[in-house]
């Protein structure tokens, strides 16, 4: 991890990510419904789905901690991947339902050009959710979180609709009331997009995907500098939530003993653990290597 704190931070993030949701819900409304923008009202919907996904998130990151036990083997990680999918879904149907009713204005020529303080509002709102961006996808990043890189590109989705909307007021108020319902349906569209992706990935954690390639070549290379290592004739890894699993075959010196086998097995798993931080379980098998293949 870059810093000392960056597991305190994961811990605190959410928080705050929910604090901000919450003022930036009550903050477009208010103002949206004082300007007449229909676009800062769906937004204000946007943030409110945001508030109920950090809520997700914070939830999972708390089950995710559980140790592993007798029911779930493997631990709970991937609840985090179950909450991702949740958000992923909150923001496809808010979007779907924001783009039906942006849709139905557009066809039915209601709309009006907004207040200049609708523009106001939604510039503070650009500014805000793309520093929580910024903030989450670094703790997420750093901790491996799937729930809270889903969480923050929730923020970034909202930070982009945001702009659209300050694009369509400043338009409407220039003398084209439409272009506010028009951002509304570009902000729909956008945020379907990212729900889309998130249950996308979403699938592949819960399906057992494959880690990075890096990170393959990474473990291997490490295995294979660790004396008595003669070889690796199988290696896979997988991803459980924020932790990455490696199940490694190593061939050792046939001449070591059991006892020195294990021991050349352990230095493996402790140097790509170092390596690799969020390495938490690595099955190790260890057999010897062919005598022929040794004195080669």
């Amino acid at each position: 991890m870059k810093f000392e704190n960056c597991r305190d931070c994961r811990e605190e993030v959410v928080w705050w990510a929910f604090t901000a949701d919450i003022c930036m819900t009550l903050f477009k409304g208010v103002l949206g419904l004082m300007s007449g923008s229909v676009a800062l009202v769906a937004d204000s919907l946007h943030s409110g789905a945001d508030v109920v996904a950090s809520g997700v998130t914070q939830l999972s990151l708390k089950i995710s901690n559980k140790p592993a036990d007798e029911r779930y083997p493997f631990g709970y990680g991937n609840i985090q991947y179950i909450s991702s999918s949740i958000v992923g879904s909150l923001l496809l149907i808010g979007a779907s339902f924001l783009m039906y009713g942006s849709v139905m204005k557009l066809i039915s020529g209601t709309y009006e050009a907004p207040s200049i303080f609708a523009a106001v509002g939604a510039s503070v709102t650009v500014i805000v959710n793309e520093l929580m961006y910024r903030y989450q996808i670094c703790v997420g990043n750093e901790n491996n979180s799937p729930a809270i890189i889903a969480n923050a590109w929730d923020n970034r989705s909202d930070a982009i609709s945001s702009a659209a909307v300050m694009v369509g007021v400043i338009a409407s108020v220039i003398g084209f009331p439409i272009a506010d319902t028009i951002a509304a349906i570009g902000v729909s569209a956008l945020v379907g997009r990212i729900g889309l992706e998130l249950i996308g990935t979403s699938i592949h954690g819960l399906m057992d995907s494959s880690v990075d390639t890096e990170l393959l070549q990474t473990a291997w290379q490490v295995a294979m500098d660790t004396p008595m290592v003669h070889s690796i004739y199988f290696l896979r890894g997988r991803h459980v939530g924020e932790d990455v699993q490696f199940d490694i075959r190593l061939r050792v010196d046939p001449n070591l003993r059991i006892k020195d086998s294990s021991m050349v097995a352990e230095a493996v798993r402790w140097r790509i653990q170092e390596e690799i931080p969020h390495a938490r379980d690595i099955r190790l098998f260890v057999s010897p290597a062919p005598a022929a293949a040794a004195r080669a």
